[in-house]
């Protein structure tokens, strides 16, 4: 047995190699930049705004959670959450319903957009005088977008399974954290709360491990081999899903309440009716008909009469 053991290691030894150098270079390989857009399947019901877009301006969307990464060994000061929340809310008020529900306007930067302006207005009054074009004047929004990322409990649930036999074995382990995101509606001109929604997401992370231990030359030697790879759903990719969530949430409450219309589009069926009507009452209107040679079939009976 001990023989058997002694010549199996180097293959067992070089298919671990193996399998550590492919995975190696899995983990290794670089991906080019991709475009993210987030994507729900609640998304392709969302109907048209009867009115138009709508002008919001978004101000901030902060972390108000105060969580830190956890870390086993030392004190992180690294956020459990991204900081620039409020770029992937723009985003979704963009992309939500095709584009055609929302008119977003810069407020994060407006300090910056502002001085560009002053400076914009100063050049043309220093090198065109009295002829200087003024600029046409900035959009003023009809609501705001309040919130932020309310809440991020980690290890909400963990566990997992395994198995040995002889020595050999494998096992997985899983971990849910959660994330929860508001969003409110607030009016400008009345400073009234039009509608508020609260959007949680579930972030998994996935752990598979397999392993073999074996004892030979009398249980002094033993031979151990382990091999495992984890999976880690992104953080900011769920943050971005949530608010995408959030974003279509609010149109249909807001349009429950009232606040807001869906477009509405005439059925096939009516327009064919409609057509039918018409086309029925043009002929009850059509003047008398003629012959062939045009003169008026009715003068020719009365004359020969």
């Amino acid at each position: 047995m001990a023989r058997t053991l002694i010549k199996l290691t180097p293959i067992a030894l070089a298919l671990f190699l193996a399998g550590c150098g492919t995975l190696g270079n899995a983990v290794r390989s670089f991906d080019d930049p991709k475009v993210t857009k987030p994507a729900l399947k609640a998304e392709t019901t969302l109907k048209e705004p009867q009115t138009g877009s709508i002008p919001v301006a978004v101000y901030n969307f902060r972390d108000m959670t105060g969580q830190r990464k956890a870390s086993q060994t030392v004190a992180s000061l690294s956020s459990a959450v991204t900081q620039g929340a409020d770029a992937y809310l723009v985003k979704s008020l963009q992309e939500v319903g095709g584009g055609k529900w929302f008119k977003v306007l810069e407020r994060g930067g407006l300090d910056n957009l502002i001085k560009e302006r002053q400076l914009i207005r100063q050049m043309r009054e220093l090198y065109q005088g009295d002829k200087a074009q003024p600029l046409p004047p900035m959009l003023f929004a009809g609501m705001i977008l309040e919130g932020g990322i309310v809440g991020y409990d980690s290890n909400t649930m963990s566990g997992g399974s395994g198995a040995r036999l002889l020595g050999i074995g494998a096992s997985t382990e899983y971990r849910q954290d959660e994330v929860t995101v508001s969003l409110r509606a607030v009016s400008v001109a009345t400073g009234e709360v039009l509608t508020v929604v609260n959007i949680s997401k579930s972030v998994y992370s996935f752990q598979d491990k397999a392993g073999v231990l074996r004892f030979y030359d009398a249980g002094t030697r033993s031979l151990e081999l382990e091999t495992g790879s984890a999976t880690n759903e992104s953080m900011n990719k769920a943050i971005q899903l949530a608010i995408h969530a959030a974003v279509i949430e609010l149109i249909r409450e807001g349009e429950r309440k009232g606040h807001w219309a869906y477009k509405t589009e005439e059925k096939k069926d009516e327009l064919v009716q409609k057509n039918t009507t018409s086309q029925i009452e043009s002929e009850k209107i059509s003047p008398a008909s003629k012959s062939d040679d045009g003169k008026d079939t009715e003068g020719e009976q009365s004359k020969a009469k």
